[in-house]
Protein backbone atom coordinates (compact mmCIF):
# COMPACT_ATOMS: atom_id res chain seq x y z
CA UNK A 1 0.00 0.00 0.00
CA UNK A 2 1.35 3.34 -1.02
CA UNK A 3 1.61 6.13 1.56
CA UNK A 4 -0.01 9.23 0.10
CA UNK A 5 0.46 12.22 2.39
CA UNK A 6 -1.99 15.08 2.09
CA UNK A 7 -0.62 18.61 2.05
CA UNK A 8 -2.98 20.64 4.27
CA UNK A 9 -2.39 23.82 2.29
CA UNK A 10 -3.93 22.09 -0.75
CA UNK A 11 -7.23 21.29 0.98
CA UNK A 12 -9.81 24.10 0.73
CA UNK A 13 -10.93 25.18 4.19
CA UNK A 14 -8.26 23.17 6.02
CA UNK A 15 -7.38 24.82 9.33
CA UNK A 16 -10.17 27.39 9.08
CA UNK A 17 -10.63 27.17 12.85
CA UNK A 18 -6.95 27.05 13.73
CA UNK A 19 -6.75 30.75 14.60
CA UNK A 20 -8.43 31.32 18.00
CA UNK A 21 -8.55 35.08 17.29
CA UNK A 22 -10.87 34.32 14.36
CA UNK A 23 -13.10 31.80 16.19
CA UNK A 24 -16.19 33.38 17.81
CA UNK A 25 -16.79 30.33 20.01
CA UNK A 26 -13.38 29.90 21.61
CA UNK A 27 -12.74 31.39 24.02
CA UNK A 28 -16.13 32.91 24.84
CA UNK A 29 -16.02 36.46 23.57
CA UNK A 30 -16.88 39.30 25.91
CA UNK A 31 -19.31 41.32 23.85
CA UNK A 32 -19.67 45.07 24.25
CA UNK A 33 -22.97 46.87 24.75
CA UNK A 34 -22.82 48.12 21.16
CA UNK A 35 -22.76 44.56 19.88
CA UNK A 36 -25.88 43.68 21.87
CA UNK A 37 -27.96 46.31 20.06
CA UNK A 38 -28.77 43.92 17.23
CA UNK A 39 -29.90 41.24 19.67
CA UNK A 40 -32.71 43.20 21.28
CA UNK A 41 -36.23 42.23 20.28
CA UNK A 42 -39.66 42.42 21.78
CA UNK A 43 -40.83 39.06 23.00
CA UNK A 44 -43.98 37.94 21.18
CA UNK A 45 -47.06 37.23 23.27
CA UNK A 46 -47.02 33.84 24.95
CA UNK A 47 -49.40 31.11 23.88
CA UNK A 48 -52.38 30.93 26.20
CA UNK A 49 -53.10 27.64 27.90
CA UNK A 50 -56.62 26.26 27.75
CA UNK A 51 -55.79 22.83 29.20
CA UNK A 52 -53.45 21.50 31.87
CA UNK A 53 -49.84 21.80 30.71
CA UNK A 54 -47.13 19.80 32.47
CA UNK A 55 -43.68 21.34 32.50
CA UNK A 56 -40.34 20.65 34.06
CA UNK A 57 -39.92 21.64 37.69
CA UNK A 58 -36.59 23.07 36.55
CA UNK A 59 -38.40 25.83 34.62
CA UNK A 60 -40.31 28.62 36.33
CA UNK A 61 -43.00 28.64 33.63
CA UNK A 62 -44.08 26.88 30.46
CA UNK A 63 -42.24 27.32 27.17
CA UNK A 64 -43.43 29.93 24.68
CA UNK A 65 -45.15 27.30 22.51
CA UNK A 66 -46.58 23.99 23.67
CA UNK A 67 -48.99 21.28 22.57
CA UNK A 68 -52.57 21.20 23.78
CA UNK A 69 -54.02 18.33 21.74
CA UNK A 70 -53.64 15.66 24.42
CA UNK A 71 -53.80 17.00 27.96
CA UNK A 72 -53.02 14.51 30.73
CA UNK A 73 -56.06 12.41 31.59
CA UNK A 74 -56.92 9.13 33.27
CA UNK A 75 -54.41 6.79 34.86
CA UNK A 76 -51.69 7.76 32.36
CA UNK A 77 -52.25 11.41 33.32
CA UNK A 78 -51.76 10.53 36.98
CA UNK A 79 -48.42 8.92 36.13
CA UNK A 80 -47.43 12.00 34.10
CA UNK A 81 -48.33 14.41 36.91
CA UNK A 82 -46.29 12.27 39.31
CA UNK A 83 -43.31 12.25 36.91
CA UNK A 84 -43.20 16.02 36.58
CA UNK A 85 -42.61 16.38 40.33
CA UNK A 86 -39.09 15.07 39.74
CA UNK A 87 -36.07 16.49 37.95
CA UNK A 88 -35.51 15.55 34.32
CA UNK A 89 -32.20 14.02 35.37
CA UNK A 90 -33.80 11.35 37.54
CA UNK A 91 -35.41 7.98 36.95
CA UNK A 92 -38.36 9.27 38.96
CA UNK A 93 -39.16 11.47 35.97
CA UNK A 94 -38.51 9.22 32.97
CA UNK A 95 -39.71 5.82 34.21
CA UNK A 96 -43.22 7.02 35.10
CA UNK A 97 -43.40 8.80 31.72
CA UNK A 98 -42.53 5.55 29.93
CA UNK A 99 -45.12 3.71 32.01
CA UNK A 100 -47.68 6.44 31.25
CA UNK A 101 -47.07 5.91 27.51
CA UNK A 102 -47.82 2.18 27.84
CA UNK A 103 -50.89 2.82 30.00
CA UNK A 104 -52.03 5.43 27.46
CA UNK A 105 -51.99 2.79 24.72
CA UNK A 106 -54.24 0.51 26.79
CA UNK A 107 -56.52 3.46 27.61
CA UNK A 108 -56.75 4.27 23.91
CA UNK A 109 -57.72 0.72 22.98
CA UNK A 110 -60.30 0.59 25.77
CA UNK A 111 -61.64 3.97 24.66
CA UNK A 112 -62.01 2.68 21.09
CA UNK A 113 -63.84 -0.42 22.30
CA UNK A 114 -66.24 1.59 24.49
CA UNK A 115 -67.12 3.73 21.45
CA UNK A 116 -67.85 0.61 19.39
CA UNK A 117 -64.66 0.77 17.31
CA UNK A 118 -62.45 -2.30 17.15
CA UNK A 119 -58.90 -1.04 16.59
CA UNK A 120 -56.70 -2.58 13.93
CA UNK A 121 -53.86 -3.38 16.33
CA UNK A 122 -51.85 -5.30 13.70
CA UNK A 123 -51.97 -2.33 11.33
CA UNK A 124 -51.37 0.29 14.01
CA UNK A 125 -48.26 -1.58 15.18
CA UNK A 126 -46.87 -1.55 11.65
CA UNK A 127 -47.72 -5.15 10.84
CA UNK A 128 -47.87 -4.60 7.07
CA UNK A 129 -44.41 -3.04 7.00
CA UNK A 130 -43.03 -5.76 9.30
CA UNK A 131 -44.51 -8.45 7.04
CA UNK A 132 -43.02 -6.79 3.96
CA UNK A 133 -39.56 -5.83 5.27
CA UNK A 134 -38.93 -7.98 8.36
CA UNK A 135 -40.98 -11.13 7.87
CA UNK A 136 -38.52 -13.34 9.78
CA UNK A 137 -38.52 -10.99 12.79
CA UNK A 138 -42.32 -10.76 12.79
CA UNK A 139 -42.78 -14.53 12.63
CA UNK A 140 -40.14 -15.03 15.31
CA UNK A 141 -41.85 -12.49 17.59
CA UNK A 142 -45.27 -14.07 17.09
CA UNK A 143 -43.88 -17.54 17.79
CA UNK A 144 -42.09 -16.39 20.93
CA UNK A 145 -45.28 -14.66 22.10
CA UNK A 146 -47.30 -17.83 21.45
CA UNK A 147 -44.79 -19.92 23.42
CA UNK A 148 -44.85 -17.50 26.36
CA UNK A 149 -48.67 -17.37 26.43
CA UNK A 150 -48.90 -21.16 26.10
CA UNK A 151 -46.42 -21.64 28.93
CA UNK A 152 -48.34 -19.23 31.15
CA UNK A 153 -51.65 -21.00 30.44
CA UNK A 154 -50.07 -24.42 31.04
CA UNK A 155 -48.50 -23.26 34.29
CA UNK A 156 -51.77 -21.79 35.49
CA UNK A 157 -53.68 -25.01 34.71
CA UNK A 158 -50.98 -27.19 36.26
CA UNK A 159 -50.82 -25.13 39.46
CA UNK A 160 -54.59 -25.49 39.97
CA UNK A 161 -55.33 -21.75 39.81
CA UNK A 162 -57.64 -22.08 36.82
CA UNK A 163 -61.27 -21.97 37.97
CA UNK A 164 -62.78 -23.33 34.76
Amino acid sequence: MENTAIDPSQVKGWGVDANPQNDPTYPMKNRTNGEHAGYSWERPPLQTDSVEILHSNERPNVTAAFGTSTPPAGLSGMFRRFAFKYSESSYGHWLPLMLADRVGVVEGVLGDLTHGHVPNIFGELGGKAEWKYNRKGLVTGVLIGAVVVSAAVAYRRHSGKDDS
